[in-house]
């Protein structure tokens, strides 16, 4: 990083860290008006870093790299479609897959955090899918962590000499479907159990998205292998680009 973007970088952590500092309030998308104001603000706050981090990490994946630019609009489309086959849930969420995993793996956890908030944007304003006042909690369970846990499982997967489609399908269902442990744990931060507290509440949410998101999660783990075996037949230059068949 150049100075200016370190401290365009340590100043997001610092406003980040300003506006989660606790206080007074009257008070998988998850939906519009469905957490308290204090939780979309310090959701919020605590996805600040991550995307400015992500920012930069796409800027100077471009200027470096030209031909990475089709790659990152492939990452978001998909990110856009797949996440926008819905299944209703009575949580005040909703299951689907997520699609985030294939841009963590193609580009890092903090590239697809970026990717994830321009998709769950859109979605909020044209499908009314999710909502802007829960933007932050959608953005932190389905383009932070997610992704994180999907690139993470990658690495160690390849450290460990797991077989590469395996160690893909591996890293995206279980990224979908930490997506969906999140959520749950937002949800359930925000609506305790009369009986049990929050540690209750999660495993009801989760007892409700299980049904559904199981299935839907290895559903995307095999749509991701698929699609970075078609990628190596028909992008194999733009995948040496960004440095992803050197590391295979």
């Amino acid at each position: 990083m150049t100075r200016n973007e370190k401290k365009v970088f340590v100043l997001s952590v610092v406003f980040g860290a300003v506006l989660c500092v606790p206080q007074n309030a009257f008070a998988m998308h998850i939906m519009e008006g469905y957490l308290p104001p204090l939780h979309c603000v310090f959701w919020g706050a605590v996805c600040i870093p991550f995307l400015a981090g992500g920012v930069i990490s796409i800027r100077h994946t471009i200027q470096r790299r030209r031909k990475a630019l089709l790659l990152l609009a492939m990452a978001g489309a998909f990110i856009f479609v797949i996440s926008s086959l819905k299944i209703p849930s009575v949580t005040g969420s909703c299951s689907h897959m997520t699609g985030t995993g294939l841009a963590a793996i193609l580009f890092g956890p903090v590239a697809a955090s970026v990717l994830g908030i321009i998709v769950l944007v859109f979605q909020a304003v044209l499908l009314a899918h999710g909502g802007l006042t829960s933007l932050g909690a959608n953005t932190f369970s389905m383009a932070i962590a997610g992704p994180l846990l999907s690139w993470g499982l990658y690495k160690l997967g390849k450290k460990c000499r797991i077989p590469r489609l395996a160690n893909i399908f591996i890293a995206a269902t279980l990224g979908d479907l930490f997506t969906y442990c999140v959520t749950s744990l937002q949800l359930a931060l925000a609506n305790p159990s009369v009986e049990g507290g929050n540690a209750a509440s999660a495993v009801k949410f989760l007892g409700v998205f299980a049904p559904t998101q199981l299935p839907l999660a290895v559903i995307e783990g095999i749509l991701t292998m698929l699609i970075i075996l078609g990628l190596e037949s028909y992008a194999e230059p733009e995948l040496r680009e960004i440095g992803f068949l050197e590391e295979i």
